[in-house]
């Protein structure tokens, strides 16, 4: 008697945290708790695999560590060469599941900004932290995602789950074209109805938030061009302002003028002079002059981020507008390089988040609010957000660092981050969403 009463004390304090869990779903919780100490082992080997974006054998090489891993849980795989964008390759792995059913597509990257000679080439553990290229973003997320479809397979709601998983090679330095680079995530985006991004989680204060929208992330070179001569005739209407003079003007009333709510345009590199030019890559240049000539020419890049198509638009309009009003004696002329479009916050996706947030309740963790889109780079979800019913990123682990030597992850959000899709998408796959 006194056994059964202990074994109920304890049922009472364990299971309020997960007491509207299904019984399938009580399966997926215990299967990543239980799957650990593998998914960091698998973590690991990955990290300690370079795959910076321009190591096309080292991207691949992580390729065939993951393949054998989909595989085993009934997965079609498809490795998709993206040399005609001078990248590596996409891994594309497929199921499918029960007609009607709801299709999913999840989203990471093999790939990371530490090329081999970074420097930065090695994984640490330090008891729940990890440290290493690319351990948080994004092969952390890759982790979370295994860990998820094998929850699912051991609780028996993978076999009717319809399901893409899109592994880019070139996250963090998309091929060119981008309609090449891009084309077989956006054709899958086609085909899905709710589109899964499994990049890091976002983490203020200790607490978990959900994030249903992206800016973009495009780019913009800006041209001033004068009159040059001696620098006593500046200002006098035949010599005019000069290059310089023109760029400051209009960087400055960009400034002034421009910001509003989750915009940004910053300026990263500018020279001018007499001469002044860009080195081919566009990320250094050179300029010299004399302080009594009046220089011809400035040049100066910078990005812009917006958070919806209609933003844009309207800013590269108010943009161009303000570089044609010329200062005397000069004139100016600016080129946008449209890279990764906005995921735009939508009914879709916020109605996503609320269904993770049902999850969150059922598990005995807290509500995750929206987080704030101006703090969360591009990615790979903004290319088919637009193409789907509803998007929800972040689904992947937190850290620390990212893009920098000493990138780190929180081992603990592996658990709660795997148990989160798991559940997420059996409850979605066990429905029919309606299709135009």
């Amino acid at each position: 008697m006194r056994r059964i009463l202990t074994l109920l004390v304890a049922l009472a304090f364990s299971v309020p945290a997960s007491a509207q869990l299904s019984a399938p779903e009580q399966v997926m919780v215990e299967t990543v708790a239980d799957g650990f100490e593998s998914d960091v082992a698998l973590l690991e080997r990955i990290v300690s695999q370079n795959s910076g974006t321009h190591n096309h054998e080292g991207v691949r090489a992580v390729a065939h560590i993951l393949i054998p891993e989909f595989e085993a849980l009934g997965f079609t795989v498809e490795w998709i060469d993206q040399s005609a964008a001078g990248r590596a390759g996409h891994l594309f792995a497929r199921h499918e599941g029960k007609p009607g059913s709801t299709r999913m597509l999840l989203i990471g990257h093999m790939d990371t900004v530490f090329e081999p000679d970074s420097g930065f080439d090695t994984f640490t553990r330090e008891g729940d932290r990890a440290i290493g290229p690319g351990v948080e973003d994004d092969k952390g997320g890759v982790i979370v995602i295994l860990s998820a479809l094998r929850a699912m397979k051991a609780a028996g709601t993978l076999k009717d789950a319809s399901i893409v998983v899109a592994l880019t090679g070139d996250e963090e330095d998309a091929g060119s074209p981008l309609e090449v680079a891009r084309a077989d995530l956006r054709k899958a985006g086609e085909w899905a109805d709710v589109a899964l991004g499994f990049e890091g989680l976002s983490v203020i204060d200790g607490k978990d938030f959900g994030v249903v929208a992206r800016r973009s992330s495009s780019g913009w070179e800006l041209t001033t061009r004068g009159k040059t001569g001696h620098s006593s005739g500046i200002f006098d209407e035949n010599a005019g302002y000069g290059a310089i003079y023109e760029m400051a003007r209009i960087l400055d009333t960009f400034r002034r003028e421009l910001p509003e709510e989750n915009l940004t345009f910053n300026v990263g590199l500018m020279v001018g002079g007499t001469p002044a030019s860009l080195a081919d890559d566009g990320l250094s240049g050179t300029a010299s002059g004399k302080t009594n000539i009046i220089p011809p020419v400035a040049i100066a890049r910078g990005d812009l981020r917006t958070i919806s198509s209609e933003q844009t638009d309207r800013t590269i309009a108010a943009m161009q507008a303000i570089v044609d009003a010329n200062l005397p004696g000069t004139d100016a002329e600016i080129e946008f390089d449209i890279r990764y479009p906005p995921m735009s916050p939508t009914e879709g996706n916020r109605a996503l988040l609320a269904r993770l947030n049902r999850i969150n309740a059922d598990m005995g963790l807290e509500k995750m609010e929206e987080f704030p889109p101006s703090k969360r780079g591009a990615a790979d979800i903004s290319f088919v957000a637009e193409l789907v019913q509803a998007s929800l990123a972040g689904l992947g682990p937190s850290g620390e660092l990212g893009h920098a030597p000493g990138e780190s992850v929180d081992l603990r959000s592996f658990t709660r981050q795997a148990q989160r899709a798991a559940i997420l998408m059996s409850r979605l796959a066990a429905e029919t969403p309606k299709r135009d």
